[in-house]
C-alpha cells in the first residue's frame, strides 16, 4: 500500500504546541487558512462544501517525534490515562482530526474558525461534518464525565496591553492569544506549565523569553495580565550568543520601557 501524500498545510500565526488550545472550541475566533495544493484537481474535489458550516480536518502531529502510551490530560490533578482515552497529540501514528467552522473557500485556500492547528501543519484529508451522523451530546464521556473544568475569563490592564501589541509588531509573538490558551483553565497549575508563583501571590508564565505577570481572582473565575517583561537579565543580553534570534527586540523594548512610553506597563522578571 502506497504512503498517502499530504492534500495541503495550515496557515496561522501559531507556530508553537503551547500557543495551541487543547480543543478548537475554546478559541472560536481563532482563524486559519487551509491550502490545498494545487495540480491535484482539488478545486473539483471542493465542489458542494461551501455549504457546510463545519467540517473535519484530518491532520499530522507534525511536531511530535514519540508517542506514549499514558500521558497526562490536561487537567490539574488528574492522574495519567491511555493515550486512546484521550485526545492527546502523543499519538502512534500522529493522526489529529479536528472539526472547524468553513467561513469561507476562495480557489485552493479555505478560511476556518475555532481550531486547534499549527503553521504548516500537513492536511490529510477534509470531511463535512453532518449533524445527524457526527453529533450524539447525550454519550458517555468515560472519564471525563467525572472531570470539572472551571473556566477562566483573561483581561489584561491597559498598560499590559499596550506591551503585548509592542510584542506582536516587533517580535512576532501573540501575547493575548497566549495567555488564554494557557490561563482559561487551571491557571496556577505549576506541574504542566511554565508557571511560578510570587511571593505577593501573583503568578508569572513564561512565553518564549517573555513572562506574563498575572493575578488570579477564584471567586469570580478572572485572570488579570497585568505586566509583561523580559525574561532577559542585563547580563543575558549582553552576551552575544542568541539562541533564540530575539535580543535585539528585548534591548529594544527594555530602552523603551526606560521612556514614558511603556515605563508604566513593563518590568524585568
Amino acid at each position: 500500500m502506497s504512503t498517502p501524500d499530504a492534500i495541503g498545510w495550515i496557515s496561522c500565526p501559531q507556530r508553537y504546541r503551547y500557543e495551541a488550545p487543547r480543543q478548537g472550541v475554546l478559541m472560536p475566533d481563532s482563524e486559519a487558512i487551509i491550502q490545498l495544493h494545487e495540480g491535484r484537481d482539488f478545486d473539483e474535489a471542493l465542489d458542494g462544501l461551501s455549504g457546510f458550516e463545519r467540517i473535519w480536518v484530518v491532520f499530522e502531529f507534525h511536531l511530535n517525534e514519540t508517542w506514549h502510551p499514558r500521558v497526562q490530560p490536561p487537567r490539574e490533578g488528574e492522574p495519567r490515562r491511555g493515550v486512546f482515552a484521550t485526545r492527546s497529540p502523543h499519538r502512534p501514528n500522529r493522526i489529529g482530526l479536528s472539526c472547524v467552522r468553513l467561513l469561507s473557500i476562495d480557489g485552493l485556500q479555505l478560511t476556518v474558525a475555532g481550531h486547534d492547528l499549527l503553521d504548516q501543519t500537513p492536511v490529510w484529508d477534509l470531511k463535512p461534518y453532518v449533524p445527524y451522523a457526527d453529533a450524539f451530546p447525550d454519550a458517555q464521556a468515560g472519564w471525563l464525565d467525572d472531570v470539572v473544568t472551571a473556566r477562566y475569563e483573561v483581561e489584561f490592564a491597559p498598560g499590559a496591553a499596550q506591551v503585548a501589541d509592542w510584542i506582536a509588531e516587533h517580535g512576532k509573538l501573540d501575547c493575548v492569544n497566549f495567555a488564554r490558551v494557557q490561563l482559561m483553565t487551571d491557571p496556577t497549575d505549576g506541574e504542566r506549565k511554565r508557571i511560578e508563583q510570587q511571593a505577593d501571590g501573583d503568578y508569572v508564565i513564561s512565553y518564549r523569553t517573555w513572562r506574563l505577570q498575572y493575578r488570579v481572582v477564584e471567586k469570580s473565575r478572572m485572570v488579570t495580565v497585568t505586566q509583561i517583561g523580559s525574561g532577559y537579565s542585563e547580563t543575558d543580553l549582553a552576551v552575544a550568543e542568541d539562541r533564540h534570534d530575539d535580543k535585539a527586540v528585548h534591548r529594544a523594548f527594555l530602552a523603551l520601557s526606560g521612556s514614558s512610553d511603556l515605563a508604566d506597563s513593563s518590568s524585568s522578571t
